[in-house]
């Protein structure tokens, strides 16, 4: 069998690096779709329409990274899913909840009759509303590591809030990058309104972080990764500015630049998740289990290794490929 060498230390560090990767990329990808949907104007019928078209040729292949994330977590780390789903089976059923509300608004709309066709781009809406509200609650539960306590539920709130802003902000900076005219400057109100909120963010959940778990305190205000992991939050307040400063200049750059807040939006994602995977390294649940302890049976894992190292490349060639075919402007978004 290939990779009988790798020892389970190696491979519970492979396994965790393909689900953090495939945790990133489902938050930058699906991210911005779920900010689109969370942006839906009610009684703009024209905005609804383009801000949907801009996002369709994505958003159901983006969700690929969250099927991809969820089964890693369960054939590698079979203890943490179970562990983690049983504290978050509630927050869960709602975002899946939330999802099929999405998948089925999205066809439903194109079907029903012109004086209907609001509601269903609402529940598209309020779909996005509850899926990214439940996994910033679940992020933040995860981070206490799985407790109930009060405190527990406020930071939980907290984080619910802070990443359903966060996907609204880059999703504003989406649709900054694929539509024009009059929805391109309402985008770039809707970034401008979301950079501030994304910053009070930012700070809150920093700050609310350093009061959960006595090792992290002590790597981020006494060990040596203790400057790396300060100079995070102040470089993506510098870029959050530099793109407040961007935003502000746009209705003058007749187009130009227009790239460059989604690059920022998704700049500022990586830097936050890399402050988070540098905080709870080795653990799956951060403060209760190690990779070590959660890891499965080192035979199966070489094996499953076989299938990743085929899967993975094949759902980012695909990825690469679609936003390669569907760069530039969205078109306007027809049914067949």
């Amino acid at each position: 069998m290939p990779f009988e060498s790798l020892s389970i230390e190696v491979l519970g560090d492979i396994y965790i690096g393909l689900l953090a990767l495939a945790v990133l990329l489902y938050a930058i990808l699906d991210g911005y779709d779920l900010g689109v949907g969370v942006l839906i104007p009610p009684r703009e019928e024209k905005f609804r329409d383009d801000m949907i078209a801009s996002i369709g040729p994505y958003w159901d292949a983006n969700e690929t990274w969250l099927v991809l994330a969820v089964g890693l977590l369960l054939f590698a780390f079979p203890d943490a899913h179970s562990e983690i789903l049983q504290t978050l089976y509630i927050p869960a059923t709602l975002m899946l909840l939330g999802l099929i509300l999405r998948g089925v608004s999205f066809d439903f709309r194109a079907k029903v009759a012109q004086v209907k066709k609001r509601r269903w781009d609402l529940s598209f809406k309020y779909g996005s509303l509850l899926t990214t509200l439940s996994q910033g609650y679940m992020l933040g539960i995860w981070v206490t590591g799985l407790r109930t306590d009060l405190w527990a539920q406020g930071f939980a709130l907290l984080a619910a809030f802070g990443l359903t802003a966060a996907y609204a902000f880059i999703g504003a900076c989406w649709l900054i990058l694929k539509s024009e005219s009059a929805l391109q400057e309402k985008a770039v109100y809707w970034a401008r309104r979301g950079l501030i909120v994304l910053s009070v963010g930012i700070v809150a959940v920093s700050v609310a972080n350093l009061t959960l778990h006595d090792d992290v305190r002590q790597m981020w205000l006494n060990s040596n990764w203790g400057f790396l992991l300060m100079a995070i939050p102040v470089a993506c307040f510098g870029l959050l500015s530099f793109c407040g400063v961007i935003l502000k200049r746009m209705p003058e750059t007749d187009g130009r630049g227009e790239k460059l807040p989604f690059i920022i939006a998704m700049t500022v994602f990586v830097l936050c998740f890399a402050a988070f995977g540098l905080s709870y390294y080795p653990f799956v649940v951060p403060g209760q289990m190690t990779i070590a302890d959660a890891i499965s049976d080192a035979n199966s894992l070489r094996f499953l290794l076989v299938g990743a190292i085929i899967v993975v490349p094949c759902i980012l060639a695909y990825t690469f490929m679609v936003y390669r075919i569907f760069a530039g402007k969205s078109e306007k978004l027809t049914y067949y």
